[in-house]
């Protein structure tokens, strides 16, 4: 068995923005593509809809606002125009535009069929007339005002349907990657979960999958969005002024160097914080845990200040995440400044020629806006993206932690009845020269080997640390052993699925765990086949009738975290109750009855003589007073079987079951 088995360091895992991590995501999202692709279509409506505003200003400005006539002909009779400039052109069918250029005809000059108005001489002509001369004009401002709004009107209810549906589907694909790792967890061996503390895996289910969600509801969208966006900006630019738009990029080359730089300098703050948190979260998750240690033995100021220690090292890579932001950003908004400077500069120089309209000026700039809009988008996405990046990759080493075997299969609870596993028949357990050892440690079982035949009782006895509980690990494939074989009905028991080998049996531990859940439902665990006359029955068997009695709500009682509202015996007692619901063939008995009153305990051996009636029963025991009418009495001391018989056998051979005896008195 490797030492490392299952477990996972946060400090040593690797490159925190994996494309390998992403091609791993895809499959999450393969049951939701069509939503996806719904959502990426309206993302590029979105982002056209974005590029046509201000191709619609330029439009407006041109045509409309400030049209353009440059003419620069030779002339073909003494009264055609042969002079460049800028120009109205003028509807002289239009009578009541004829009767202004009556009114001024020196005003107007004719180029050929055409009377045009210079621009210098607008500023001589009233308001009145001025309308009447650009009465085109301003029906055509309000057209494009119109299509202006309308095309504004529906970005904005794009937007909202592509925001409800991507995160309908980030809810969605979190759902499932939430079940499917809490569904792995059940799954893994005893062994990863010694070695990985609980408030790491509680981040892991839940922080880590919580950041996954932004990555699917904004992060990618906005990723196709700004592709769409820089891809449209180049080809419309390109379309206005080529030139222009060769000087204005001049800047992206800086900006690709500063985004590498700051990619490289926040990976490793985003991984470190992530690092924190999983500490802080185990932190907390120790102490409260441990409240009893912690206060009984004065500890609140240590475990204070380690806290303190820990979230002050968070507070720093917290502040050098702000520090790399507050670098970055402000290089961005600087080259987009100087960016918009070179466009004013060598864009209005042009304009001043005559080279460019003033609407593909005001174009350009507009653009340039938008342009550098994504850059600062992406800057402030980065650290969710470097964040889900890391707690995909965290994620992925739980569901790569390998489960106890291929042969379990967890299914959905709708589609189970009862356990939902058909139960083995067991007739024979044997082990043979089994040994064992946990994870970075000595053999804990050596060389160990007994029979146990159906209706049988065993009881296993021996000081602390001879290895007891860990023949129990074994018979419930918690571990498997390191050498030798355990076998039922002379089956190698790592050829059968432990779901239907934990089927047949019921485990009553030292120190029982309840669900805060009704009783009902502890007792049941799933067993919806049983009515409420079998529950009563059981109830009765157990000696919890008079617990049940005196609950406000009878067996719908809702008990507290891990059964602390009742007490230890009492908390047995029910633990008794759920063996009898599992109607086990082999019942294992782990220290059943230790550190529990004298009254209580007469309680719980009634019930534990009634429920091993007729059962194959391995006792483990700490008081050999309640293992003397066991069939047969095994006793382990440092990992391996010294003694084995009948209580009256082990007394007449007077060797150390006889003088652990005489130590109980």
């Amino acid at each position: 068995m490797r030492p490392s088995f299952g477990y996972f360091e946060e400090k040593k895992l690797g490159k925190a923005y994996d494309f390998k991590l992403l091609r791993r995501l895809y499959p999450l999202t393969r049951p939701y593509r069509l939503l996806l692709g719904v959502s990426i279509a309206l993302v590029v409506l979105i982002t056209l809809l974005d590029l046509a505003l201000p191709y619609i200003t330029k439009v407006a400005i041109d045509r409309y606002i400030v049209p353009t006539l440059a003419l620069d002909r030779t002339p073909k009779s003494d009264g055609d125009l042969h002079t460049r400039g800028r120009y109205l052109k003028v509807d002289s069918q239009n009578p009541d535009v004829a009767a202004v250029v009556r009114k001024d005809p020196h005003k107007f000059v004719t180029d050929r069929d055409d009377v045009l108005m210079p621009y210098e001489n607008l500023a001589e002509i009233s308001p009145d007339d001025l309308r009447i001369l650009r009465r085109h004009d301003l029906r055509g401002l309000g057209r494009i005002t119109l299509l202006f709004v309308l095309v504004v009107i529906l970005n904005f209810v794009l937007n909202f349907f592509q925001k409800v549906i991507m995160e309908y589907t980030g809810h969605m694909i979190m759902h499932d990657l939430r079940m499917k790792i809490y569904n792995h967890l059940q799954q893994l061996s005893m062994t990863f979960f010694t070695r990985n503390p609980v408030g790491r895996l509680v981040t892991r289910v839940t922080n880590d999958v919580q950041n996954m969600h932004e990555l699917f509801t904004s992060v990618v969208a906005l990723i196709f969005k700004d592709l769409f966006l820089f891809v449209g900006i180049t080809i419309v630019l390109i379309s206005m002024h080529w030139q222009l738009t060769l000087v204005t990029f001049s800047v992206v080359p800086v900006i690709l160097l500063a985004a590498l730089r700051f990619s490289r300098q926040v990976r490793e703050v985003f991984r470190a914080e992530r690092v924190k948190v999983a500490e802080i979260n185990t932190r907390f998750g120790e102490t409260i845990s441990g409240i009893k240690i912690i206060q009984a033995f004065r500890k609140e100021r240590a475990n204070y200040k380690r806290l303190a220690e820990l979230n002050h090292e968070n507070y720093i890579v917290g502040m050098q995440q702000i520090h790399v932001l507050a670098l970055f950003l402000p290089v961005i908004d600087f080259l987009g400044v100087l960016a918009l400077a070179i466009v004013i500069y060598y864009g209005g120089g042009n304009a001043l020629t005559g080279s460019i309209s003033l609407g593909v000026l005001v174009a350009f700039i507009s653009y340039m806006r938008m342009f550098f809009r994504p850059i600062r988008d992406l800057a402030e996405k980065y650290n969710v993206l470097q964040n889900a990046m890391a707690s995909a990759e965290r994620l992925f080493v739980i569901l790569d932690a390998p489960k106890e075997t291929e042969h379990q299969r967890i299914r959905p609870a709708a589609k189970m009845a009862g356990d939902g596993i058909p139960a083995i028949a067991i007739e024979k357990l044997e082990f043979q020269q089994v040994s064992f050892s946990y994870p970075d440690g000595d053999l804990v079982l050596k060389d160990v080997s007994f029979q146990m035949q159906r209706g049988q009782t065993l009881a296993v006895v021996g000081p602390t640390g001879s290895g007891k509980t860990t023949l129990i690990n074994l018979i419930l494939r918690f571990y498997d052993p390191a050498s030798g074989m355990i076998k039922v009905n002379g089956k190698d028991i790592k050829t059968l699925a432990p779901g239907a080998l934990r089927a047949s049996m019921a485990l009553v531990m030292q120190e029982p765990f309840l669900f805060s859940e009704s009783i009902r439902h502890n007792i049941l665990r799933g067993r919806s086949n049983l009515s409420d006359q079998d529950l009563d029955q059981i109830i009765e068997a157990s000696r919890c009738a008079s617990l049940i009695k005196r609950l406000p709500d009878g067996v719908d009682s809702v008990l507290a975290e891990s059964g602390s509202s009742i007490s230890s015996g009492e908390r047995q007692l029910l633990s008794i109750a759920r063996a009898f619901a599992r109607d086990p063939q082999l019942l294992i008995l782990d220290e059943a009855t230790s550190y529990i009153d004298s009254q209580t305990e007469q309680e719980i051996q009634l019930a534990l003589t009634s429920l091993m009636a007729q059962r194959t029963a391995l006792v483990v025991a700490h008081r050999l007073s309640t293992v003397r009418q066991a069939d047969r009495i095994m006793v382990v001391n440092r990992g391996r079987i010294i003694e084995s018989g009948t209580h009256p056998e082990l007394m007449a051979q007077a060797g150390f079951y006889f003088r652990l005896n005489q130590v109980e008195g």
